[in-house]
Parts: C-alpha cells; structure tokens; sequence
C-alpha cells in the first residue's frame, strides 16, 4: 500500500512540476505598463517592391497570434513602437541541380535596422543596426508544374523573418 501512494505522489509530482522551459513566442518579459504596441509600415531602402508592406503585415499578424498585446498603426496611440527599415533584401543560390545546372535552393538574406522603445519614457527595450534575417528556400524545378513562385516565397520570406522579429523583441528585452 506504501507504494502504491509513494507511485501516485511521485507521479503527481512530475505532472505538477514544471521544467523551467516555455513555448518560443510566448514569453512574456516586457514591462507591465506596455498593453498596446504600435507597428507603423518600415520603411523600404531597397529596390524590392513592396517588400515593407508584406514584412509589416506578417509582423503585426505575429503580435497577435503569439502575444496579449493589442497593435495598432499609430505610434501615439501604442504604449511602445517597433519602428523598422529595410536595409537590404539579397537572394543568392545555394543548390544547383546537377543535371540542369539551374538553382534549386536559394538563400534569402534580409537586413534590417529595428528599435522598439517605450513611448511615454523614449526608453529603448530593444534596438539593433543590423537585424539579420537569413532562410533558405527552394525553387519548383519542374517546368511542367512551375508557376509564378515570387508572391508565396515573399509571403513566407515575410512570416518567418516576423517571427524572428517578435521573439527577439519580446524575449531579448
């Protein structure tokens, strides 16, 4: 009978227990003050059209599915402004096949200046000259089933690199 209880509490023990690590994304380490983060559009230093847009909007889409904070547009309105620049979009190839010597893998490069301050104080939570964002991607090499792949990579290109952005803005503070 003394084993059985000592086998439940330890089992117990083990589910109640908590092992000290968290669900990337989820972390909750900005001041308390802070419930509404403004994300205005970053501005685009490159020649790639647009670019701004989709990294904005996958990045505030980030804030609400893996954050409490509310985000808004206007930097009067927020408690705290992510402010961003595209300084430089780069896509070189990495895999070739071997057959048709055509690329198959590229490596998308996207450098950014960030800075995520707390408005009321101009304290910055959060600053870097150079956010570097790297991912590889591939490229459909089948003629037959190819079409237009730029608008989905940039779509992916745009989320990952958001969700890089948000966790290094809420868990790095």
């Amino acid at each position: 009978m003394n084993l059985r209880i000592a086998c439940v509490l330890l089992f117990a023990a083990l589910c109640c227990g908590g092992c000290g690590y968290h669900v990337a994304g989820r972390n909750d380490a900005l001041p308390k003050s802070i419930h509404t983060i403004a994300v205005p559009a970053l501005e685009n230093k490159t020649t790639s059209y647009r670019i701004e847009q989709r990294l904005t909007a996958a990045t505030v889409h980030e804030f609400l599915a893996k954050t409490s904070y509310r985000v808004v547009s206007d930097p009067a309105s927020g408690d705290a402004v992510l402010r961003g620049k595209v300084v430089s979009l780069e896509a070189v190839p990495l895999l070739f096949d071997t057959t048709t010597g055509r690329a198959t893998t590229m490596l998308v490069t996207v450098k950014c200046e960030v800075s995520f301050e707390e408005r009321e104080s101009g304290k910055v939570l959060y600053h870097s000259d150079s956010f570097l964002f790297r991912n590889q991607y591939e490229i459909s090499t089948d003629v037959k089933s190819f079409f237009e792949e730029q608008d989905p990579a940039l779509d992916r290109l745009a989320q990952d690199f958001a969700t890089r952005l948000v966790a290094a803005v809420t868990e790095n503070y």
